[in-house]
């Protein structure tokens, strides 16, 4: 999520679409060591930590502020098909908004994380996402460790940048970060698309990864195949992150937009102007074998 992916390689994905309809998470093999299904009425601040700042990576185009504005919580109707209600991020246009650093931005998002609060080392984490479609959004569901970047390691379990037929992985570390070899972009099969619900998971061990969209594997980077471009950086406990940027370098990559704001195309400004663009999630959960 930190940096841009442009050289990401494509392939199609066999997906069990069916899987996309669950309303509750699938029963797990392991025991569940984190789990928010979001039932609100308010965030449980004692597994999430809401980030403020004013600092940006990539050239994005928003700053994340703690409001019920960019982080609510939505049921019935508002929660498409999330039957004990979602979490959604939802960006915001804000001409001129300053941030207590005196950076400015026009607009406002949300990010969350769970540092210090719920890190784990190896099992799998998951989340039934939606999303919106729109050139230059960028949402994704992610995981980090602590230290410094990219020493530290960094899992992208779901990343788009608002390309309604595809979403991708990426791996970074020290050697392959940046424009990282270790990237893939999945393409929906049978016609779904990132707008309908998806299950978006990884599982972690100490020889590899496997990520999944609704339980089906589509890329499964082994330890091996890291360490030919740089240490693994895979045996510390890492945080989840779940974020909705707007516009930057990887976005501008994919849609070649300068203007009006870069990697955000009109379109997409209009969108989030008539309040649209979030980001829903059902649940997030971590478990352990």
């Amino acid at each position: 999520m930190r940096t841009t992916l442009a050289a990401i390689v494509s392939l199609t994905a066999v997906v069990a679409l069916a899987a996309a309809g669950r309303q509750a998470p699938p029963a797990s093999s392991g025991d569940v060591v984190f789990f928010d299904d979001f039932s609100g009425p308010s965030l449980d601040r004692t597994k999430w930590n809401v980030e403020v700042t004013g600092r940006t990576v990539n050239n994005e185009q928003q700053a994340y502020i703690d409001s019920a504005d960019t982080i609510a919580f939505v049921s019935g109707a508002d929660a498409e098909g999330a039957e004990n209600g979602a979490l959604a991020v939802r960006p915001q246009f804000r001409k001129g908004f300053v941030t207590p650093q005196g950076k400015t931005f026009d607009f406002v998002s949300g990010r969350l994380n769970t540092r210090g609060k719920v890190e784990f080392t190896y099992g799998t984490a998951a989340a039934r996402i939606k999303l919106t479609a729109g050139s230059g959004l960028w949402p994704a569901f992610w995981a980090l460790g602590e230290g410094q970047w990219p020493a530290t390691g960094e899992m992208d379990i779901m990343e788009n940048v608002g390309e309604r037929d595809w979403t991708n992985v990426a791996l970074h570390g020290p050697g392959y970060s940046g424009n990282t070899p270790l990237a893939i972009r999945q393409h929906f099969a049978g016609g779904g698309d990132i707008t309908g619900w998806h299950i978006y998971s990884v599982d972690w061990s100490p020889d590899g990864l496997v990520f999944k969209l609704d339980g089906e594997p589509f890329y499964q980077p082994t330890k091996a195949m890291v360490e030919q471009y740089g240490r693994w950086a895979y045996d510390n406990p890492k945080f989840l992150i779940v974020n909705l940027a707007l516009g930057g370098v990887y976005p501008q990559a994919v849609n070649h937009t300068d203007a009006p704001y870069v990697g955000l195309p009109q379109s997409t400004v209009d969108l989030i102007k008539s309040g649209g663009g979030e980001m829903l999630v059902d649940w997030v959960r971590v478990t352990k074998r």
